[in-house]
């Protein structure tokens, strides 16, 4: 079975990679990755605020004369707290070119528009294949209108367009005011590829110490529904390639991406829970189905399921929503 894709401008055996994950900071799951068939590395995001603290000589060792700022940056971690540091992010990328044939996609993490997204071209000379942009923003200042926000974001991304030649995958939140309008001008700046969805890891209370604490659940299968949604709403409407990261653990979801429109298939909590190895189970359970179901290659079901396709687009919309609430019983 042709299983056959291309995501970011790189012709892939099969759509199946891992995510941003810790999986990368060591070269031999590295190697486990490729042998079990990854169709590409993700790498885990360099944070602007790693760039940035290195740029101002580590704040953290300096006397800082306003308790204010002392006391928000208290809540992010320390530099040796995080898994690379700048310098160790890019040897990681050369490591990882000289340890494995596969492309390797990296990642930069931030807010801003500021000097930081130079790192997009030391990223590049250090041989990445591709850079997966996550503007992770949570937009809780009322006085912020919702245009500001998608402002910031194009901002960063033209930025890093103009000093790269990389392809570029922005990673999305499901909550901008208008999804479809923000990748229609993403698309218009000529990013190649779209990744849905950023999950955004919410804080719990410590009742106890009270006091506000990190909180990390692994995504199931019914973290995929949102991302089916959007990515059968995009597809077709934009020239930039669609990606599925979040509530993939089978083949049988994967292949529900794929329908929607995903070109390229991020997998990170079933690879944590099950190894590497799973990756081999995804691909050969993904075949095994289109052959089964008379297909001919993976192409042949992108898109099949999506809005476009759709002989019922009320499916994808309002009429969804109504259907489901009227069709719910009690006991």
């Amino acid at each position: 079975m042709d299983l056959s894709t291309t995501y970011l401008g790189l012709s892939l055996p099969h759509p199946i990679m891992p995510g941003a994950s810790p999986l990368v900071d060591q070269l031999d799951l590295v190697r486990q990755l490729e042998d079990a068939g990854a169709a590409a590395i993700t790498m885990h995001s360099l944070f602007e605020e790693q760039i940035t603290r290195e740029q101002h000589g580590m704040v953290y060792h300096m006397e800082l004369i306003n308790n204010s700022y002392a006391e928000a940056l208290s809540y992010f971690p320390q530099a040796d707290q995080f898994r690379l540091g700048p310098h160790q992010y890019l040897d990681q990328i050369r490591l990882i070119k000289q340890a494995v044939k596969i492309p390797v996609i990296a990642s930069l993490n931030g807010t801003t528009a500021e000097g930081w997204l130079e790192y997009a071209k030391l990223i590049e000379q250090a041989g990445a294949n591709a850079l997966e942009l996550n503007v992770y923003h949570l937009a809780a200042d009322p006085a912020e209108p919702g245009a500001a926000v998608e402002r910031r974001l194009l901002d960063i991304v033209r930025a890093i367009k103009a000093c790269v030649t990389l392809p570029i995958a922005v990673k999305l939140s499901p909550f901008y005011s208008s999804v479809s309008n923000l990748a229609a001008q993403l698309d218009a700046l000529g990013v190649d590829a779209l990744v849905l969805f950023n999950r955004f890891y919410q804080p719990d209370f410590d009742m106890k110490g009270l006091e506000v604490v990190p909180s990390l659940h692994l995504s199931d299968s019914h973290d995929l529904l949102l991302r089916l949604r959007w990515l059968a709403v995009l597809f077709g409407r934009t020239k930039a390639k669609l990606a599925v990261t979040g509530g993939v653990h089978t083949s049988e979801d994967a292949l529900k991406a794929v329908m929607a429109g995903a070109s390229g298939v991020q997998v990170v909590s079933c690879l944590l829970q099950r190894g590497p190895g799973y990756i081999k189970t995804l691909v050969s359970g993904m075949g095994a189905w289109l052959e089964e179901h008379e297909y001919h290659s993976l192409k042949q079901a992108v898109g099949s399921l999506s809005l476009e396709r759709s002989p019922n687009p009320a499916a994808f919309e309002r009429a969804n929503y109504m259907k489901v609430l009227a069709a719910y019983r009690m006991g």
